[in-house]
């Protein structure tokens, strides 16, 4: 059996969305920062059948990016598996569940056949990767992820940079009670009518500030920094979203979150998941005590990447 055991992925948000300005082909569009976190995170487990059998949480998203990996290949290497989706988060809660879902079938299905793709490769075949990259590059890597946007042409945003920030650092996660959650066509037309942006600003805030800062355990300069990238990154969706965050529920959040003096806060994505990164153990579980018993809180920490297991 194969077992592959990948990342949650909190997105900071995109360098420039297209639609807002007119963008010469030259240049880059997308682009963006997130982090990898280890909870809640996917694994999924292979094993070659005589029929195909899925089963587990997501199932029919299982079984379709199966499908897209299996009719990927060439017919003489298709064969059948039994997959089982062991565990995975709700969809459209801002952690990339998608992206981390579709590598890890993928992944489980090309380790148990005896190939060993990177996500890079993996991601066309599973069809991720359109807009953002980040949970391409992440589900590999792990830690902090710069990834720089794509020209016209580019099937997967090329790695900027990447940093593992310190282990001592937490992550906690809110997922307020939000149930207008934005996908599909919700999402669709946010993009197809966006404000213009702060591309430069937010380039200069990752590149000068959030890198070098992870890089260096700084993390009330990386906190102010990432506060910053996040409101500005949601302001060319302020019209759709009714405010910078995808609703009065998560705003509040993230206002009582920085009242408590915690720096590195936002919403990953379009939410409903708010993120906040302390510095340790003891801060990380006064934080998560305050919200007890009224937002649901998971303590987590950075993700060195996906995993692969086989017995």
């Amino acid at each position: 059996m194969t077992r592959v055991v990948a990342p949650s992925r909190l997105h900071f948000g995109l360098f420039r969305v297209p639609g807002a300005e007119e963008v010469p082909a030259h240049e880059r569009v997308y682009g963006g920062v997130g982090l990898m976190v280890e909870l809640p995170g996917v694994i999924v487990s292979a094993c070659p059948a005589a029929s195909w059998h899925i089963e587990g949480m997501l199932a029919s998203r299982a079984q379709e990016f199966a499908l897209r990996y299996v009719t990927h290949l060439a017919e003489t290497e298709r064969r059948p598996f039994q997959l089982l989706v062991e565990r995975c988060p709700r969809e459209h809660t801002g952690l990339g569940v998608g992206t981390q879902l579709g590598l890890a079938v993928g992944k489980a299905l090309a380790v148990a056949s005896g190939r060993f793709p990177t996500a890079v490769e993996l991601a066309p075949a599973i069809g991720r990767g359109n807009r953002s990259a980040v949970g391409v590059h992440g589900f590999d890597r792990g830690g902090l992820v710069v990834e720089c946007g794509k020209r016209a042409g580019e099937v997967i945003s090329p790695l900027s940079a990447h940093v593992m920030p310190p282990r001592s650092w937490r992550v906690l996660l809110f997922t307020p009670p939000v149930t207008n959650l934005w996908h599909g066509t919700r999402e669709r037309e946010a993009f197809a009518n966006p404000a213009p942006g702060h591309t430069a600003r937010l380039r200069e805030l990752a590149e000068s500030v959030i890198v070098p800062a992870a890089r260096n355990g700084d993390l009330t300069a990386f906190g102010a920094a990432v506060y910053e990238f996040n409101r500005c990154a949601g302001e060319p969706f302020a019209l759709v979203q009714g405010g910078t965050y995808s609703s009065a529920v998560t705003s509040e959040l993230v206002s009582e979150l920085r009242r408590l003096g915690v720096l590195a806060v936002g919403q990953s994505s379009w939410g409903p998941t708010v993120f906040a990164i302390t510095a340790d153990d003891d801060m990380a579980g006064w934080i998560a005590r305050r919200f007890a018993g009224r937002v649901p809180v998971t303590v987590t920490h950075v993700s060195p990447g996906h995993r692969v297991e086989q017995d």
